[in-house]
């Protein structure tokens, strides 16, 4: 009977052993488990936060600055005014005008943007400016983005004819100290969608090419 028992204890020994092992080891195996999947979560959430979601392609900015541009165009034309007037300041940006001179527009003087000082007009008494496009503009404005010639240089009380496009104020010292803030306009609309696309910070898209 004494050896029996102890072939016994010799046979149940690994078995315990073993127990004992999965009983210190399965927690542990858990916890690691435990802790590569949350360290895999945290990553994938991590790379996730930090990748750019619904970034606008290329196309999408080129096609979002074209339909912008578009818009400054169409409103640039709706606003744009018969400027016809007595010049009364030249500064380095363009042309105090004083506008109203509607009869200016008769003929042979509407063949030139500018006519000499020296013609014959009167200022139209009682002129409202209308709201159409194309209207004469009526009162003080500043003239841009003059017609680029030779022969035609404008001086102090010349008179000019001319369509222009809306391109904000300006402001500018009139007497002494005296500042005045004046519609402003563009001769060229070119030069009026570019002024009032950046007055708005709108600009063109920039484009990464070659992986550069």
């Amino acid at each position: 009977m004494h050896k029996t028992s102890r072939r016994g204890s010799s046979w149940l020994d690994p078995l315990v052993f073993m127990s004992v092992m999965v009983l210190f080891i399965a927690p542990l195996l858990n916890a690691t488990a435990q802790t590569n999947n949350a360290a895999l979560t945290n990553s994938t959430g991590s790379a996730a936060s930090t990748a750019p979601t619904n970034a606008p392609t290329p196309y999408q900015q080129a096609r979002a600055y074209e339909q912008a541009t578009e818009k400054i165009r169409d409103d640039c034309v709706q606003g744009r005014r018969i400027i016809c007037g007595r010049i009364l300041k030249i500064l380095p940006e363009g042309l105090v005008v004083d506008s109203g001179y509607t009869n200016l527009m008769r003929a042979p003087l509407n063949k030139s943007w500018l006519i000499p000082g020296s013609v014959q007009t009167t200022r139209a008494p009682n002129l409202v400016e209308g709201n159409e496009a194309g209207c004469v503009a009526v009162g003080l404005v500043f003239l841009t983005a003059l017609p680029k010639s030779r022969l035609a240089k404008p001086y102090r009380y010349d008179y000019v004819v001319i369509e222009a496009y809306p391109t904000g104020h300006y402001t500018y010292t009139s007497v002494g100290t005296i500042q005045r803030t004046v519609r402003r306009f563009s001769a060229t609309l070119a030069t009026a969608i570019q002024v009032n696309r950046a007055s708005v910070g709108i600009h063109p898209p920039l484009y990464v090419r070659d992986g550069k």
